[in-house]
């Protein structure tokens, strides 16, 4: 019963309570590609809840699509579309964990600190399978300890004492799916006009991801400096 009411919560209630468990990032006013994607994570989560899916269940399922990408990857060719397929199955599910912990009720710190768990080992296989199609590997850590350090610094920043961050940087869990998607669509294609292409595409793809991760930390960073200031 709480699942199919919980399934016809509202957007407006619902961004109410992905803020409350996001250090008050509220979906409604976040950029266009912030919103988009939490609104297809909000349609997906209702879709789950009526069928009285777990968020842990849903966790679990996108952190083995995860897991399959660098698999599926280093066979190369054409596979360099399904593991970019898989990217954004795995990232649709790990959305949607949430969606459904907020729209069923079922929010609880471990299940945050089991979807935080899974949101980085699920960004390390992305990155090990780019890096098994000839990604640089100096690009691959970048863009990994970027990634990671963008996380810690919100968590020191909620040790320290800071309860709403609100910040959208250019190096939110959004950016990092697209960037991924596009290294493996982009590698595959080039791997279609000549295999020795594909290590410098996913490359330069690896690249942007890297300067987009570095802007978003420094903001973040700037942010949480004059917050703790104050």
């Amino acid at each position: 019963m709480r699942a199919g009411r919980g399934a016809r919560l509202s957007w407006d209630s619902y961004s109410a309570g992905w803020a409350a468990l996001h250090l008050g990032v509220d979906p409604r006013r976040s950029s266009r590609w912030v919103r988009s994607w939490l609104r297809l994570s909000y349609g997906l989560g209702r879709g789950l809840s009526r069928i009285g899916l777990r968020p842990g269940a849903v966790t679990l399922v996108g952190l083995l699509l995860a897991v399959a990408v660098p698999a599926v990857a280093v066979w190369r060719g054409w596979f360099l579309w399904v593991a970019a397929i898989l990217v954004i199955l795995s990232a649709l599910a790990d959305s949607a964990d949430g969606a459904v912990a907020v729209i069923s009720s079922r929010a609880s710190r471990l299940g945050a600190f089991d979807d935080a768990l899974a949101d980085r080992l699920s960004e390390a296989a992305w990155l090990l399978g780019l890096w098994l199609v000839g990604g640089h590997g100096l690009a691959v850590v970048s863009c990994g300890a970027l990634s990671w350090l963008h996380e810690y610094v919100r968590a020191r920043a909620v040790a320290a004492g800071i309860t709403g961050i609100g910040t959208v940087t250019t190096a939110e869990r959004p950016t990092r799916v697209i960037s991924t998607v596009i290294a493996f669509a982009l590698g595959g294609l080039a791997w279609l006009i000549s295999p020795d292409l594909t290590p410098g595409v996913v490359t330069i793809a690896l690249a942007v991801w890297a300067v987009l991760a570095l802007l978003g930390l420094l903001r973040l960073v700037g942010t949480v400096r004059r917050t703790l200031r104050i």
